[in-house]
Parts: C-alpha cells; structure tokens; sequence
C-alpha cells in the first residue's frame, strides 16, 4: 500500500473514532472474515492476534514472530477498502520504532499492544515500562508522518484474583497510558461489570475499548456506559465456531 493510502486510512481511523459512540471494530483473522465484515457495513476492522493464530495453526500470545504476523496480516489488509487495526500482542520483541514500519508498510494504522510479555514467560510490565513504550509508539508513528490509532492494553484485571481490587491500579496505568500518547485504552476482562467499566470510562479522556461478544452482548448497554470502541477479540470466532458445529451436527455420522 503506498504511503498516501496510508495516511489517509489512518486519518480516517481517528475519525471514525469521534463520530461513532461507540466504534465497533469487528476482530477478522483472514481475507474472507474482512471482506465479510466490511462487506456488512463497518468502516474500520482489527485483526486480532488470538483469532489470527488460530487461522493459522499457530499459538496465541506471541506464538508467531513478528515477521509471520506481517505476512499474515498484509493480504488481508489489502483485500479492504477500509482501514485495518492490528493486535500486536506486546510487540514480540520490537523497539516501537520498528513495530511502527512493519504495521505501516503493510498498509495497517491502528494497532493494540498489551503489557503482559508472553516472550519473557508471561511478566507484566510496569506502569512505567509500558507506557514508555506507548510513548514510544507515539513517537515512531508522528516521525513517519502517519497517525497510527495506538491502543493501550493493561492485563490487570486479567490477571487479578479480585478485579476491583486493581481498580486504582489500573486507572494510575491507563491515565499514564493517555499521557504517554495513547489514542484509547483497553482494560481487558470488566466487559460485564457495569462499575469497572463506569470507572474506567470516567478516569480517563480518550475512549475506552472494550471486548464484546457479538450475540451475547448488547451494543446500547456499552453506549450508556460511555464506552468509546468495542472490539470482539476471539469471541466473534469463537461464536462462528458455535455456529458451525450446530449447523454441521445433523450431517455428522
């Protein structure tokens, strides 16, 4: 995709985040789930890592290298004409500025980058460290004189035994997140707790992401809780997958 192309997908992609409240972003994984997908009307896609690698034969969090994902991702990108979001898991060993060129020169200008390093055996980073490399992002994406969507992702109420228990946690790594230059932020895991998404969304000024499943979810109750973006994740594979076994049943020996 060439360079103008991208820019003005990436243009686009910022607005398409302030006209929509929320953006939904279905999460596609190869060329026909994006050219059905945008074929049903959305005007932005994501491509997420668990979905991709499972298209794949591959594992999630960080089972493909960086090189694989780009290859992967490519073709799909340029089979739509709408702009394309990228989960790059934590950034599988990258330094912002190289993650920053391989998404773009393969025509992608979001992307989503978490702070849980499955390649150094799944730690977390520190509020700190992740949102220095957010900064970092931020930097690489203005050098190249491309506004690539930046997508902060924290793990902590993945991994909490009690999420609220993390709540003024988090909130102190999403606010550093915006600070450092994120465009949205995406606590993972509270898509069913009305008052952790409630908080979330009231701490910070950019948009909240948050995961939603296609069927079991409800699009206006996100819209009360002023959740900004929705991603699906995995889970509007997982939905295909359910849906497809009940079809395919009957026809089984």
């Amino acid at each position: 995709m060439d360079f103008r192309t991208t820019v003005e997908r990436a243009q686009l992609l910022k607005q398409l985040h302030a006209q929509y409240q929320p953006l939904v972003l279905p999460t596609v994984w190869d060329v026909w789930s994006a050219r059905t997908a945008a074929g049903a009307g959305f005007p932005a896609l994501t491509i997420g890592s668990h979905p991709l690698a499972d298209s794949r034969g591959a594992e999630d969090q960080e089972g493909q290298t960086f090189e694989e994902v780009l290859a992967a991702v490519r073709p799909i990108i340029a089979a739509v004409d709408v702009p394309v979001s990228v989960d790059l898991e934590a950034g599988y060993g990258q330094e912002p500025a190289d993650l920053i060129a391989g998404l773009t020169e393969a025509g992608g200008v979001g992307l989503n980058i978490e702070d849980t390093v499955h390649s150094e055996g799944g730690r977390v980073r520190s509020t700190q460290e992740h949102a220095s490399y957010i900064a970092g992002l931020r930097k690489a994406a203005d050098d190249a004189g491309i506004p690539v969507w930046v997508n902060g992702r924290t793990d902590l109420f993945l991994h909490a035994e009690d999420a609220s228990g993390v709540l003024d946690e988090a909130i102190e790594r999403l606010r550093a997140l915006e600070q450092a230059g994120a465009d949205s932020v995406y606590p993972v895991r509270i898509q069913d707790d009305d008052d952790l998404l409630a908080a979330v969304v009231g701490a910070v000024s950019v948009p909240v992401n948050t995961t939603a499943h296609p069927v079991k979810h409800d699009l206006e109750r996100f819209r009360r809780l002023g959740v900004g973006r929705i991603t699906y994740g995995p889970l509007l594979q997982f939905a295909m997958t359910d849906t497809m076994k009940d079809m395919l049943g009957p026809w089984t020996p």
